[in-house]
């Protein structure tokens, strides 16, 4: 295929911006030729920022159908991510979407199993993959640099969100419009680095989210989570929307060191000797084994999103593998999951989790919703969000 035709669907804030890089034509081999909106409004937004030659097209399926287009990037709310895309493969439509892969792990396992079957490429827009530093520290694990890991530890508070922002659109921050709070829309990033970096996932949870703690919210809004894993490894994961100055500090313990990532660095402790051949030799009363404060060279820019949908085009045209395959959207959909549902049942919480209960007590919260999803999100323009993604 030497030209992909692609379509946006969805040109709220991040469709808007996909378009652009393609208008741009900072993806080579592609094309913009379609948008789709279920807001008429956006009509006259897409007539006056984007070239004459792409066709707006307000329902979905119909601009599948039409023959006119190869891929479909999807932007649209979270709930419509896996129903849309699985109309996507069904019409033979190459498919890129927005994180959250969904809402619920039992939706986003059926759209797995459409992209399986019809062997189109499938990519999820893990924009934070393409940073180099989370690149390298999968690196040093996965070549042993680090040894067995022992301990992770992620505390993501700097998604500072007011109380104006989450009033910003009554679908916002509710069961029904959102399907959850800070773990569904703020962390899906780090939930995905959390596993895809140390390349394992936990087996159990055991979690406390509090909802609307610091907000008038119906959702989760602060977590705290504890994780085990299947080599006796731990972890936990704190996260917060109410907290400033918040802190990004992800810190993965290994018996060869340790390995941290704050303030835009990597820093890595390595142990001259690994933990446990220290511990055998050594006699004395008190001791540690010897450790270097390495530096560690990082190569590379941040493609960002830019980055990913060049690699998917790359992969639709070429075979090239995938950045983020959409199949590992699941992953860390599975962990924010699991931490609600610890929560709502008080207990622990074995993984792969109980697809059915969490469908179930989300179903139970959505009928309590306060506020009902709108689907038609009246009309407000693109914003930049240029800031807000890491």
């Amino acid at each position: 295929m030497s030209i992909v035709r692609v379509a946006v669907i969805g040109i709220g804030n991040m469709g808007a911006a996909h378009a652009r890089t393609l208008v741009a034509g900072e993806v080579p081999g592609a094309e913009l030729v379609a948008v789709c909106d279920v807001r008429r409004e956006m009509e006259s937004w897409v007539s006056s920022h984007l070239p004459a030659t792409v066709t707006y097209w307000q329902d979905a399926e119909q601009m599948m159908a039409s023959g006119t287009i190869d891929a479909v990037i999807i932007a649209t709310p979270h709930y419509d991510h896996p129903e849309q895309a699985i109309q996507a493969f069904q019409h033979g439509l190459h498919v890129m979407i927005e994180k959250p892969a969904g809402v619920y792990t039992k939706q986003v396992r059926k759209m797995n199993e459409a992209a399986a079957a019809s062997g189109k490429v499938f990519s999820m827009m893990y924009n934070q993959r393409t940073n180099p530093l989370y690149i390298k520290l999968r690196d040093l694990i996965a070549s042993g640099e680090l040894g067995e890991v022992r301990r992770t530890n992620w505390i993501i508070t700097n998604w500072y969100r007011s109380q104006s922002y989450y009033d910003s659109g009554g679908w916002r921050a509710t069961w029904a419009g959102e399907g959850g709070g800070v773990l569904i829309n703020q962390d899906p990033h780090q939930l995905d680095l959390w596993q895809w970096t140390i390349g394992m996932m936990p087996v159990r949870m055991r979690a406390f989210c509090s909802f609307g703690k610091y907000r008038n919210i119906e959702v989760e809004d602060d977590v705290t989570a504890y994780v085990e894993y299947e080599n006796g490894a731990t972890g936990v994961f704190v996260t917060t929307t109410g907290e400033a100055p918040g802190t990004n500090r992800f810190e993965v313990n290994g018996d060869r060191g340790k390995i941290v990532i704050e303030d835009g660095k990597l820093t890595f402790w390595r142990l001259r000797e690994s933990e446990p051949e220290f511990n055998q030799r050594f006699t004395g009363g008190f001791g540690q084994p010897e450790c270097w404060k390495c530096e560690i060279p990082i190569t590379g820019v941040e493609t960002g999103h830019p980055g990913l949908i060049r690699n998917w085009v790359d992969s639709i045209r070429t075979g090239a593998p995938l950045i983020a395959p959409g199949e590992d959207g699941i992953h860390g959909l599975t962990l924010s999951n699991a931490m609600l549902l610890s929560t709502w049942t008080d207990n622990w919480v074995d993984l792969p989790i109980d697809e059915d209960l969490f469908y179930e007590q989300l179903q139970e919260r959505i009928a309590g919703s306060t506020t009902k999803k709108d689907k038609a999100f009246s009309g407000s323009q693109p914003a930049d969000l240029s800031q807000t993604f890491k």
